[in-house]
Parts: C-alpha cells; sequence; structure tokens
C-alpha cells in the first residue's frame, strides 16, 4: 500500500496492491485532485509507479522515471496505468495488470502527475508535473 500527499494540500488517499491469481489488482482512492466546476476541464490525471524509492527532492524528483524493468517503450513500461478520471476532485480506480506482481513494486514510488498521459511521447507521456507521491509499503 502506498499512502500518496501531495505537496501543500495537494491530492491525498491511497493506492493499494493486492495479488490477484498470477496478475496484481491496483486500487486507488485519492481526494483533493485539483478540480475546475466546468464540465470541459480536463480532470484526468496520469497515475504512474516511479522506479524511486523515496518522494523527497524537489517536486518529488527522487522518484526517478517510470519502473521499467523489461526496458519497453513507454505505454509499455511495467509501471504505467490508467488514469485518474476525477469527480469533483475525487477519483476512484480499480485495475487489473500483468506487469508486475505485488513483490516487484513493494518499495517503488506511486506517482500522480498534473496532467492526463498522452500514452505517446517518449519516453513519460507528457503527463506534466508531479503533484502527489507515496512509497509502497508491505501492508
Amino acid at each position: 500500500m502506498a499512502h500518496v500527499t501531495g505537496s501543500g494540500g495537494g491530492p491525498t488517499g491511497t493506492v493499494t496492491f493486492y495479488p490477484y491469481g498470477r496478475d496484481t489488482l491496483v486500487v486507488a482512492d485519492i481526494s483533493g485532485l485539483p478540480h475546475d466546476d466546468s464540465l470541459c476541464a480536463s480532470g484526468i490525471f496520469a497515475l504512474h509507479i516511479h522506479e524511486g524509492v523515496s518522494c523527497g527532492g524537489a517536486d518529488f524528483a527522487d522518484t526517478g522515471g517510470h519502473f521499467n524493468p523489461d526496458g519497453c517503450p513507454h505505454p509499455y513500461h511495467a509501471g504505467d496505468l490508467p488514469p485518474l478520471f476525477s469527480c469533483d476532485g475525487h477519483a476512484f480506480l480499480a485495475v487489473c495488470t500483468n506487469r508486475f506482481r505485488v513483490q516487484d513494486v513493494i518499495g517503488r514510488t506511486v506517482v500522480i502527475h498534473s496532467q492526463p498521459d498522452d500514452f505517446t511521447t517518449q519516453p513519460a507521456g507528457n503527463a506534466g508535473t508531479k503533484i502527489a507521491c507515496g512509497v509502497i509499503q508491505p501492508a
């Protein structure tokens, strides 16, 4: 589980990882996402697992790049996850992935970015700044 927090009162919540057969179920429950009351505002935020083991540094710089043990191009990194869709600043996501097992990501970081991932731009999807982070710890 990662307890995610943003800088300066930004987003907070949890991202939990469950073994699911030979795969992994990822469940994110995040509040405090930036939002605009306009129905045309994006409200979509990239969610990634990063290779770093700390949320330290200016703008979470110590998180490093996307978790990518197999050297795949973006968006096929093991740490590339579907985006968070905000509903008045809250997002809930549940997704099953076969790109990693729970034990592979313990000690890594979960990062929420300020923009949606475009699933094209190399190396990381042009997802904007890092607005929240948490270290994945055994629960």
